[in-house]
């Protein structure tokens, strides 16, 4: 059975919107939620110069299959 009728209607106006408790670690923890500590950017930093290194091995390999194709095998002497 509902008590409405027992509690006061200033008491509902007053708890629909219940008030903000300031958090007194909130300055302190704000660190976490910085982007620089995100997953993306930590991950990216995690192997600095990965990215390039790639980029230069895959030209390596290009260039020199390239070239290969081009010149002539050498004979071998043994």
């Amino acid at each position: 059975m509902p008590r409405d009728h027992l509690v006061p209607k200033r008491y509902f106006t007053v708890m629909s919107n219940p008030p903000l408790f300031r958090d007194p670690w909130a300055k302190r923890e704000a660190w976490r939620k910085h982007p620089v500590f995100s997953n993306r950017a930590m991950f990216s930093s995690m192997f600095p110069g990965f990215g390039i290194a790639v980029v230069a091995f895959t030209a390596y390999v290009v260039v020199d299959n390239f070239y290969s194709k081009v010149q002539p095998p050498a004979q071998q002497k043994h």
